[in-house]
């Protein structure tokens, strides 16, 4: 029976699915760079970045978009 401190990644709480907006739209070449995340190129100009990640990803992804120097427009959690 697993103990109540145990980490299961499955029913980890500080993960979730999240929707990353940039002004502008992301060169095709930093797609690996997300690796695993959703890139979308939308008509408006923008990119969405998303998908499933704990916190440090999430913050990790958001040095990677500080790095490239796109300017971040949103950053949203999906509900479930």
């Amino acid at each position: 029976m697993p103990m109540p401190h145990e980490h299961h990644p499955q029913h980890d709480p500080h993960r979730g699915v999240y929707q990353i907006r940039l002004k502008g739209h992301l060169g095709r070449e930093w797609a690996q760079w997300f690796d695993g995340l959703t890139i979308a190129l939308e008509d408006n100009g923008e990119t969405l970045i998303a998908g499933s990640m704990d916190q440090a990803t999430l913050h990790g992804v958001l040095k990677k978009v500080r790095d490239l120097g796109m300017p971040l427009l949103a950053v949203n959690p999906v509900a479930a």
